[in-house]
């Protein structure tokens, strides 16, 4: 494996207003052991297929899925699946796997652990969540008889630490604010470092964009896009009024993707309730997205991510944090899957101009021909072996 980037050098700086993973840790996760893979605000896995690149990114998700909340058996429904290929069980049966991240912010660097047991049962085992080189919160399954970890949390006051159970199919840090009452100094930086990597963790928006879904009329809804971007015409219906500038932006990007002259996009409501999503060659000609090719589909459905926001899209954001403190991170796997070299460089190239704006990072699986190294501001992951 090999990382680059092409950003400019770090100079000192002062800490991140918005919090931000900048590291992803696989330490048993499917094909990966070990592994320590950097995260900016434009970051790009490459390699052949079957390198891990799918693997990287689905780590990602179950971790940001876990900070929102999720159920264990919700984000791993085959656990089996993500244990290493050759790992041997233990005396016990027991076999599992290891992942966790790095999110900087308001607090400084952040780091999680968690240790998750796939056989014979599903539980988190084992979470660490440090800060400053103090371990604020560390979980162990001390009783396998009982559904519960034993959890320790920096206290700092008459006792160094406060000890309770805690449920074994949840993330203990996403559940940190229930439990910790802030009293003391200690607890109330336990209370910061749980929120900055909750914060970074629910602000993620997964997404795989399906051309045969987007083709179809879709119902006028909360024109929030999903993650497929199956309701693309609805939100099309929705944006174009609010942001003039923003839509002005996507037409850019999408007349530089799409074959043929393209002076809008638009979409008009058919009368029974649904909408369509057109684009206006600008000679009378009007064309139905769904006469338009896969790529030219999944092209669309990531410009619109990249060129919109929350409120927007099909996420669930820290509601007690302003938007103006978060940054929404789009995981895109297969980021140029159907897209010819063309479409994928402009979409990075959009991506990159986006991302330097600061209130939206990405994080992308690509192929091998996609010329990520030449654009400026990506860090690059090669997973070629």
């Amino acid at each position: 494996m090999t990382v680059s980037s092409l950003a400019a050098p770090a100079q000192a700086e002062a800490r991140p207003d918005r919090p931000g993973a900048t590291e992803l840790r696989l330490a048993a996760f499917a094909a990966h052991r070990r592994a320590r893979f950097p995260l900016g605000p434009l970051t790009l896995f490459t390699g052949p297929s079957g390198s891990g690149k799918t693997g990287a990114l689905r780590a990602y998700e179950a971790l940001a899925r876990l900070g929102g909340g999720a159920a264990l058996g919700e984000v791993f429904p085959d656990p089996v699946a993500c244990v290493p290929e050759r790992a041997r069980p233990d005396a016990q049966r027991r076999r599992g796997f290891h992942i966790g991240c790095t999110v900087d912010g308001p607090e400084g660097p952040v780091r999680l652990e968690v240790a998750v047991q796939a056989e014979p049962e599903l539980r988190i085992v084992g979470e660490r969540l440090a800060a400053g080189g103090v371990t604020l919160l560390e979980t162990a399954l001390r009783d396998p008889g009982r559904r519960v970890v034993q959890a320790a949390w920096h206290t700092a006051g008459s006792s160094p630490v406060t000890r309770g159970p805690l449920p074994d199919d949840r993330l203990g840090t996403a559940l940190l604010p229930l439990r910790v009452a802030g009293r003391t100094d200690g607890e109330r930086r336990v209370l910061a470092a749980a929120e900055q990597m909750v914060v970074a963790l629910r602000s993620v928006y997964a997404c795989d964009p399906s051309p045969r879904r987007m083709r179809a009329a879709t119902p006028l809804g909360a024109g929030r896009l999903l993650r497929g971007c199956d309701n693309l015409a609805e939100v099309l219906w929705r944006t174009r009024s609010e942001c003039g500038h923003r839509y002005a932006h996507l037409v850019t990007a999408v007349r530089a993707g799409c074959a043929g002259p393209v002076t809008d996009v638009l979409a008009e409501p058919l009368g029974d309730g649904t909408v369509r999503a057109l684009l206006d060659r600008g000679d009378g000609v009007r064309t139905h997205l769904g006469l338009l090719g896969d790529g030219e589909l999944r092209y669309l459905g990531l410009a619109l991510v990249l060129l919109t926001g929350p409120g927007v899209l099909e996420v669930d954001p820290a509601g007690e944090v302003p938007a103006a403190l978060q940054t929404l991170t789009v995981l895109a796997d297969g980021l140029d899957r159907g897209l010819d070299v063309r479409q994928a460089g402009e979409l990075v190239r959009l991506a990159a101009r986006m991302c330097e704006r600061g209130h939206i990072w990405l994080v992308g699986a690509v192929g091998e021909a996609v010329p990520v190294c030449e654009e400026p501001g990506v860090t690059v992951v090669d997973l070629t072996p």
